[in-house]
């Protein structure tokens, strides 16, 4: 019976255990639920101006990343090529054992035989210092560091192809709110003319055939809407994923009032290239890789001088032969083995030294040496290396300065073509507004003539259509002037914005 109730009382104890921990983690779940949409609209608390934009991007950006990492890469180089004009050391050790005969390097002496095993070891600490090879590592220097500058250069390029991605998205962007605005203030108003229509109809003044133009206008409106909010939210997303943000949920942007400049404050593409080519820096890393390259003439042509260098060594070395001698013991036999002329007995003797391996310290105090050395190299043939090194970096020359040259002319290209279609979206811009202005105000007669029953609903939805159409090509006006303008403020060395 005691077992049974201690039983009972273990299953309540877990049941009772398992509600609480079921408890805990269904709070658990709620809180992270609670907190989840906050996280995820952190993003609404301000709404991203370009400026914003621009710099969010080039802090995320891969491409601009990868473009930090050569700068970084081209400054240890440069770093490395600093320090090669320092004098090199290097340590030297080996320890090891010869079994056989041998010559004792500190010695000269044959030691060991071919059961015994002498241990040696060498001690060594080598430098050198280039004195003079050409000058060679000193326009190593310059050249790596007009490697950097180039690679900063190419990095700011990196940064402005971005800024203007995303200048282009942010004002895509633009244009789908206001398209999304218009299409949705049209849509109003043929719902009212709709429900204006039907009542008309309803009272015997219109044929229904004229309601049903209406809704079939009012259908259409509709799907026009919803096309235009798909490509607003498309445009959303496409900005986000250039931003490298996770999500465009809760991502809303700035809605300046956008400034448009006269035709007449554009400046030409001749006065657009003279301050755009001082200041691209596109151009500025191609001009930087000229001079990279004749500083790659010069190293090669450093090959043809002699070069001078000075090395110091110092050593020492331990051997296991080398033997202290202590202590003779003389031994005399007492057989004589020679008589003197004198009658006296000659008996030989032998000698027996102790012996014992010279202390490790000692051998390195007595074998320690140095030796300084001045080393002339003369060139006189390399199967012509040198001669195939000189011209190599004259055609590196050639290149670089081509492709300076092509990056000019690219440039003016770019900058006339900004300036022409800037020209053309301007006088678009102004033949738009005026079309605007006067289907606007053929739209308003034809409406209230359609009111008072003197046109039928058709040359309504044609009126209706015409303002439509106008309106929607003002703002494709419009938005196309901002870019091009800000292209050429671009070039010119501006900041990106659409505050004018």
């Amino acid at each position: 019976m005691a077992s049974l109730t201690k039983v009972k009382i273990l299953k309540k104890m877990y049941q009772i255990f398992k509600i609480q921990h079921s408890a805990v983690i269904t709070g658990l779940i709620l809180f992270l639920v609670c907190q989840l949409p906050g996280y995820l609209n952190a993003q609404d608390s301000k709404a991203w101006s370009l400026e914003d934009c621009i710099n969010y991007a080039l802090e995320n950006n891969i491409d601009v990343k990868k473009q930090i990492l050569n700068i970084d890469y081209q400054e240890q180089l440069l770093l490395q090529s600093k320090l090669g004009i320092l004098p090199n050391f290097n340590g030297y050790v080996s320890y090891g054992y010869n079994i056989g005969q041998t010559v004792d390097p500190f010695t000269n002496e044959f030691a060991g035989d071919e059961n015994k095993r002498v241990a040696s070891n060498n001690l060594n600490l080598q430098g050198d210092l280039n004195l003079f090879s050409g000058f060679q590592q000193l326009n190593i220097i310059k050249r790596n560091l007009l490697n950097l500058q180039a690679a900063q250069s190419d990095a700011d390029y990196y940064r402005d192809e971005v800024s203007i991605m995303v200048a282009t998205e942010y004002l895509q962007t633009l244009y789908y709110i206001e398209f999304v605005a218009i299409a949705r203030n049209q849509l109003d108003i043929t719902n009212q003319q709709a429900e204006r229509t039907g009542k008309l109809v309803n009272a015997g003044t219109l044929a229904k055939g004229d309601l049903l133009v209406i809704e079939a206008q009012q259908a259409s409106e509709e799907l026009s809407l919803v096309v235009a909010e798909n490509n607003l939210a498309l445009s959303y997303l496409n900005l986000t994923q250039l931003l490298e943000l996770p999500t465009a949920q809760g991502f809303e942007i700035e809605k300046p009032e956008l400034g448009l400049v006269d035709q007449s404050e554009i400046f030409t593409p001749e006065q657009i290239y003279t301050i755009a080519v001082d200041n691209r820096p596109e151009i500025k890393s191609a001009e930087t890789r000229v001079e990279s390259s004749t500083k790659d003439l010069s190293i090669a042509k450093g090959t043809y001088y002699p070069s001078l260098s000075l090395n110091y060594s110092i050593g020492s070395g331990y051997s296991g032969a080398n033997y202290i001698y202590s202590n003779p013991l003389i031994s005399v036999s007492d057989d004589p083995f020679a008589i003197t002329e004198s009658n006296e007995y000659v008996f030989p003797y032998e000698v027996d030294y102790s012996q014992k391996t010279k202390a490790y310290g000692e051998q390195l105090e007595d074998n320690m040496n140095q030796s300084v050395f001045l080393n002339l190299r003369i060139p006189i043939f390399n199967g012509w290396a040198s001669r195939s090194s000189v011209a190599q970096a004259k055609i590196g020359i050639a290149s670089a300065d081509l492709e300076l040259q092509q990056q000019k002319r690219d440039l003016y290209k770019i900058i006339q073509q900004a300036y022409n279609d800037a020209v053309a979206a301007s006088n678009k811009h102004k033949a738009a507004d005026k079309k605007v202005n006067a289907t606007g105000e053929s739209f308003k007669y034809a409406d209230q003539k359609f009111n008072v029953g003197l046109i039928n609903s058709v040359e309504y939805n044609d009126a209706k259509k015409e303002s439509n159409k106008a309106l929607s090509e003002l703002i494709q006006a419009k938005y196309d002037f901002v870019f091009r303008m800000t292209i050429i403020d671009f070039y010119m060395g501006k900041p990106l914005t659409l505050n004018r």
